[in-house]
């Protein structure tokens, strides 16, 4: 299918409010005690964080027009969900045979816990009923740079969950199986110039890296390699948004 358009701020809002209806509407004709959850994949840099922000925050402006309610943060309808917190610690890459590697290449599918996601994504797929209970989410503590359990509650009243991450559409086990539990894939497509930039910025603003040369061998010999993987691997997507802006 063609990309939609999203190259500047305003079309970007304008795509993330069509996508915040089309999932509206979808859950109108869903059954009342199941979830819809989306993924939004897309290589490192595309623009992920951004859209799954926008797109939540529409569908909870949308319910709470709907319902004529207050919206409640701590109770939300819709919650955007990054796959951060699956990262494997430093400790565990550390311990990995290929260490050095491993911790080189943090961010590749491999260093990722796949089996933990392909859990997490089950559990929030099955059905909901007067009995459940909240479902708790790995966050990511970027100060100290490693994953922090249960960090992010999903209450039983949050019934559109949106997933973000590299590799929600990658076409490899245990993805794969996750992205079969999806009711809709989104795929980010940007160009990679724009996507470099933007990780450079972020690497040196998250001390990932101590300046713009080190941030650029990164990406170049890491994030762009997750990159390659990521395009020349993915599963077919509902729907193509573009993210250069």
């Amino acid at each position: 299918m063609s990309p939609s358009a999203l190259d500047t701020p305003e079309l970007r809002e304008t795509e993330a409010s069509r996508l915040a209806k089309k999932i509206w509407a979808r859950y109108e004709l869903n059954p009342e005690m199941a979830r819809i959850m989306i993924g939004i994949a897309g290589i490192p840099g595309s623009g992920k964080s951004t859209l799954a922000a926008q797109v939540t925050a529409g569908v909870n402006a949308i319910y709470t027009e709907r319902k004529a309610g207050q919206f409640d943060a701590g109770n939300a309808f819709a919650v955007d969900l990054p796959m951060d917190g699956f990262h494997l610690s430093r400790a565990q890459l550390a311990a990995m045979p290929n260490a050095a590697e491993a911790i080189h290449r943090r961010g590749a599918a491999f260093t990722f816990d796949g089996e933990g996601f392909l859990q997490l994504v089950q559990r929030l797929r099955e059905p909901l009923d007067a009995g459940s209970s909240i479902v708790y989410a790995p966050g990511f503590d970027h100060a100290v740079k490693d994953p922090v359990a249960d960090e992010i509650p999903i209450l039983p009243t949050s019934r559109v969950l949106i997933f973000e991450g590299n590799y929600l559409a990658l076409d490899r086990e245990p993805w794969r199986s996750a992205a079969g539990l999806m009711d809709e894939l989104w795929f980010i497509d940007v160009d990679r110039e724009v996507a470099r930039e933007r990780l450079v910025k972020r690497h040196v603003l998250t001390g990932v890296t101590a300046d713009e040369a080190s941030a650029r061998h990164r990406i170049a010999s890491t994030d762009f390699l997750n990159a390659d993987d990521i395009m020349e691997n993915r599963l077919p997507v509902q729907e193509i948004v573009r993210g250069d802006s």
